[in-house]
């Protein structure tokens, strides 16, 4: 089954919580602190893998979660930061966030690409440590790694791409050119999906895709088209192959606009995307059928081509202008990461500190979820490290939000599973 799009949830890890630790040795006298810090949590990275041509392992497996980086220990050890996960994926495929649209990579080199940043490590409590505040029980929790919910869309690395409506030969003449192996059958859409083949021309070579049949109403969802449109994006010349013999009763004047406007109203990028037309079957036509639309094709200004792909007539002529046609192009096109906007950033900041105040009972429930590092690493039996959890309290805002919804002395206040009496 050839899959193309699909959607997977990632997750990096955590960053190690950083040590309380006080250093005790026989004979050593006030050690002092040595609490290591976090190790940093696995970075999530997607590589492109060549032995990989379709996304159908993401149908069984959605979600990808990295290791968290070790804590600290004692004796100023660090954690172990972990390596990163690697995803493997076919190359040319696109990684999007699935609620923005945003691109997050393109995973056509060999380069791996980060795409979730595993957490840092907390501090360790040694960080902590003022000639007036000489014993800090508390330390740093490790940061968040990122999460994202993605989009992978495969969109084939080739330099051209074979369009035209089912049956007019693509098949054909992709196995003629190439060593490639499609199916091929006098039946509409025998090709169910997109086919490389390599040509070679001398000491140069470049990728050809068979695209299965386009019809009219493909941009819209209708045949097969809409689902392989994508795969044209990258190509960087469009051989436009047509049925100029009219056997299955169209006209081919009439396939060619048809098919261009397809490409347009899929997009306009592509509808400017340099084509060489091939009239194909040119054995089976009259010379007056061939003349009549090679007229059409020359007044838009396009190169025309006679080819027979079943007897290999004209094909190697064909390829000859392809060749020459692509050294003139730029190369495959590639979709860079696209960074977040300035509203995307503030959201995000808004994100990191969220949190919402509700009383129920009589009781204050504060619910923050980025709060519960913070609580695993806090001493509540040790004054100084109260004052650090009161200090993230008050800048964070929800002291100000506790008094702004009328908490007096004593009313009870109720964070995750630690409970304590508001004093002013």
């Amino acid at each position: 089954m050839f899959v193309d799009k699909v959607e997977i949830s990632i997750k990096a890890g955590n960053g190690g919580n950083g040590a309380v630790s006080f250093h005790r040795e026989k004979y050593v006298n006030a050690g002092g602190p040595d609490g290591g810090d976090g190790g940093k949590g696995s970075d999530i990275v997607f590589a492109a893998d060549d032995s990989l041509s379709t996304l159908i392992d993401f149908r069984y497996k959605k979600k990808y979660i990295a290791h968290d980086g070790e804590p600290g220990g004692a004796n100023r050890c660090s954690g172990k930061s972990m390596e990163p996960t690697i995803i493997r994926v076919p190359r040319g495929t696109i990684v999007k966030d699935s609620h923005t649209g945003r691109i997050l990579a393109d995973v056509s080199d060999d380069e791996p690409v980060v795409v979730a940043h595993g957490g840092k490590g907390g501090w360790g409590n040694v960080h902590f440590a003022t000639p007036t505040r000489q014993i800090p029980r508390f330390a740093k929790p490790g940061m968040p790694g990122e999460k994202f919910d993605v989009t992978l869309e495969l969109k084939l690395l080739a330099d051209v791409g074979l369009v035209g409506f089912p049956n007019v030969g693509k098949s054909t003449l992709i196995s003629v050119i190439s060593a490639a192996k499609p199916k091929i059958a006098n039946y509409h859409f025998t090709t169910l999906t997109p086919v490389l083949g390599v040509v070679k021309r001398g000491e140069k070579s470049f990728v050809v895709a068979d695209i299965p049949g386009l019809i009219e109403g493909a941009s819209e969802g209708v045949g097969l088209g809409h689902d392989f449109l994508r795969h044209v994006e990258r190509c960087r010349l469009i051989v436009h192959v047509v049925d100029v013999s009219g056997i299955e009763g169209r006209d081919p004047a009439d396939d060619f606009e048809k098919i261009n406007r397809e490409l347009a109203n899929f997009s306009e990028e592509l509808a400017q995307r340099p084509q060489i037309v091939a009239a194909n079957k040119c054995d089976m036509a009259t010379e007056e059928q061939i003349s009549a639309f090679e007229s059409f094709i020359k007044e838009k200004g396009l190169p025309f081509f006679r080819i027979s792909a079943a007897t290999t007539k004209g094909t190697d002529v064909l390829m000859d202008a392809v060749c020459a046609k692509l050294d003139e192009l730029p190369p495959v096109k590639r979709y860079e990461a696209e960074p977040l906007t300035f509203r995307e950033l503030e959201e995000l900041d808004e994100q990191k500190h969220s949190f919402t105040v509700e009383k129920v009972d009589g009781v204050y429930i504060v619910d923050a979820e980025w709060l519960a590092p913070i609580l695993s690493v806090v001493n509540m039996e040790d004054y100084e490290s109260l004052q650090y959890f009161q200090r993230v309290l008050r800048k964070s805002g929800i002291i100000d939000e506790l008094e702004r919804q009328g908490i007096q002395e004593d009313d009870l206040v109720s964070i995750f599973d630690f409970e304590f009496n508001y004093v002013r």
